[in-house]
């Protein structure tokens, strides 16, 4: 009954292993070996390109095939957009965790671990970037979302909707992501020392000016405004405008909302902006951090978020 505080449970994480011995019948679809360098922190963008680093060393393999990588649900939509942003390779890489600890009643865990195998050796999967699966269904990296704290329909692509399905008969496919992603990534492969620092500024109507100062004196080089509304900056605009402008951090327009489009030639719009198209705030930070590796044009930097 620990569907709440099951960090507290004293128990200690589960491994690889013990994760595959409580769904025996994943055996039976794949040949799994459990990476004896896991666990990989995730908490960091630098924890999250040493995984990235992991998994192109991986894939480079012939023996293997593809990969399953399995973390908490809190961020679990930043790494599998970091990893289709980075991994150079075809080969399937799935990401997948759980809402309810394995040991929970009516867990969705195992289900989850063994519908990500099934779509890992799907002969459809492969050249479609980076997946998740989770409650029996697919989702592109760049489209997914959490949307629930605790139930576990959570992860849903708002705008797009779902790849496809991992149903109890047969994996199947209805779409493809349309946007560059791993072999068709600039990023893909590319070995990150450093990325640069963007922090996310979160407006609403009682939000005071200072924020973005603030952000770029603590060494920001990227700023994404989690927006009202089709992305206006509210009471940051006159100070994100003056960033923007004098070239001291670029500045990412996206919104709070959700859903929808973040448009360029909008009202909102303030010269130098850069506008998010339809990504999160948080998938904006990570693709402004590494369009930031590369050039800090806010010309360039809108073209990365056009193709992405």
């Amino acid at each position: 009954m620990d569907f709440y505080n099951y960090r507290r449970s004293g128990l200690p994480f589960m491994t690889g292993q013990e994760l595959l011995a409580g769904v025996p019948e994943i055996a039976s679809v794949a040949d799994v070996v459990v990476d004896e360098n896991n666990p990989h922190l995730v908490s960091t963008l630098e924890d999250i390109s040493l995984l990235s680093a992991r998994v192109n060393v991986l894939l480079q393999s012939p023996e293997v095939d593809g990969i399953v990588f399995v973390q908490g649900t809190n961020v679990l939509e930043e790494t599998a957009y970091f990893l289709t942003l980075t991994v150079n390779s075809k080969k399937p890489v799935v990401v997948t965790g759980a809402q309810r600890p394995f040991t929970a009643l009516s867990t969705d865990a195992p289900l989850n671990l063994l519908d990500a195998f099934r779509v890992a050796v799907d002969p459809k999967t492969p050249g479609k970037g980076v997946v998740v699966v989770t409650n029996n269904e697919i989702n592109s990296a760049r489209d997914v979302t959490k949307t629930n704290t605790y139930h576990v329909h959570t992860f849903r692509s708002r705008d797009v909707g779902v790849m496809g399905y991992a149903d109890a008969d047969k994996v199947s496919y209805y779409r493809s992501p349309t946007r560059r992603h791993t072999v068709d990534s600039e990023f893909a492969g590319q070995k990150i020392l450093q990325l640069p620092r963007v922090d996310i500024l979160y407006v609403y109507s009682g939000a005071q000016s200072g924020l973005a100062e603030a952000a770029c004196k603590l060494g920001a080089k990227g700023l994404v405004i989690a927006s009202v509304g089709a992305g206006s900056p509210g009471n940051l605009t006159q100070e994100c405008a003056v960033i923007a402008q004098s070239g001291r951090a670029v500045v990412v327009r996206s919104s709070r909302v959700g859903a929808g489009r973040v448009v360029r030639d909008s009202a909102y719009q303030e010269p130098r902006m850069v506008a998010s198209d339809n990504l999160s705030p948080q998938k904006a930070a990570i693709l402004l951090s590494l369009g930031l590796t590369r050039t800090d044009d806010p010309e360039v930097i809108q073209k990365i978020f056009d193709d992405y």
